[in-house]
């Protein structure tokens, strides 16, 4: 009997079932890839009505993807890929754990540099071989657009590589200088679009907002996470699987996203566990390495400012820059 009434009052722990493991491949990631490549040149003919001007653009935008792409693959990020942007562009997208600053001024740099180099030399060759072509596409040609837009890249503006840069090696993005300088940009980048008058660019600042609430609603997660004595200092691969279900309670009861999805117990996964799965990584720290010195900061602006400055120090002819009024 009294074994009965030991066993009735004993608290019966939840049963946890595994973390949730998004069924992520390479040939997956590079499809979508592709897809987005395909409708980037489909919408971009549309524009552009010229098969030759935007080849080279989208060339031109690869070149400069693939050179932050090596270099992340360089330094082991994983699930890499290449996606565009219709009309906009295209980005790199990476996971690491440890974000070094001195790895990420490598990263952000590799993309536009080489683009400004190969495209001095070839408006220096022109300058000496006004014949030279690469199909019906002269040197001139390929020169301006490898600079301009490689260029307009290492302007100080998030998300523009050259704002990352500021961002990420001057500011620290984790200060309230970091939050200002992104509100600056949100209201240039809303300037230039309204500017413009090309209404795609809006997707911009809206980005930036939305990163904005994204980054505030994490933070108010945090709060509740750190109440409840969750380590959160690890990646998700060591993450305990009792902490997974209680950080996805916290998640569904704080964010209306998830709303109508059961926390449990008793533990389930839901149609929408891989959006759960990545706001819990977005909430396991990553490690910003300050490894970059006051000197090695001085070389980095010195890199950045030489980049800037390349169609005045190869004595590129202005006048494409004029009809912009630059």
């Amino acid at each position: 009997m009294d074994n009965e009434e030991k066993i009735s009052t004993t608290e019966v722990s939840p049963e946890y079932p595994p973390k949730y493991h998004e069924k992520k491949s390479d040939q997956w990631i590079w499809l979508r890839s592709l897809g987005s490549l395909a409708i980037y040149l489909a919408l971009g003919y549309y524009i552009f009505k010229r098969w030759e001007i935007l080849l080279l653009i989208t060339a031109v935008v690869i070149f400069h993807e693939l050179g932050h792409f090596i270099a992340m693959k360089a330094f082991r990020y994983k699930d890499l890929g290449i996606f565009f942007i219709p009309l906009l562009g295209a980005y790199v997208s990476g996971t690491k754990r440890e974000i070094s600053q001195k790895e990420s001024a490598i990263i952000l740099l590799a993309g536009p540099l080489p683009g400004i180099i190969i495209g001095s030399v070839m408006y220096i060759l022109y300058d000496h071989y006004p014949t030279l072509h690469i199909g019906d596409t002269s040197f001139y040609t390929i020169s301006l657009f490898l600079i301009i837009l490689n260029l307009f890249n290492l302007i100080p503006v998030y998300p523009l590589d050259g704002g990352q840069l500021l961002n990420r090696v001057f500011l620290n993005e984790e200060n309230w200088l970091s939050r200002l300088f992104i509100l600056l940009s949100i209201g240039l980048l809303t300037w230039f679009a309204w500017q413009s008058n090309f209404p795609v660019l809006y997707m911009f600042p809206l980005m930036l907002i939305y990163r904005l609430i994204a980054d505030s609603r994490v933070t108010n997660l945090e709060k509740r996470v750190e109440e409840e004595g969750i380590d959160t200092d690890v990646d998700y691969q060591h993450l305990p699987v009792e902490d997974y279900w209680k950080l996805r309670k916290i998640i569904i009861e704080e964010n209306s996203v998830f709303r109508g999805i059961d926390p449990g117990p008793p533990y389930t996964y839901s149609q929408k566990e891989e959006k759960i799965v990545e706001v819990i990584q977005s909430m396991l720290h990553r490690h910003l390495l300050q490894d970059v010195s006051v000197a090695g900061k001085l070389l980095i602006l010195l890199i950045w400012i030489a980049g800037i400055a390349s169609p005045w120090l190869i004595q590129m002819d202005m006048a494409f820059f004029h009809r912009f009024g630059l």
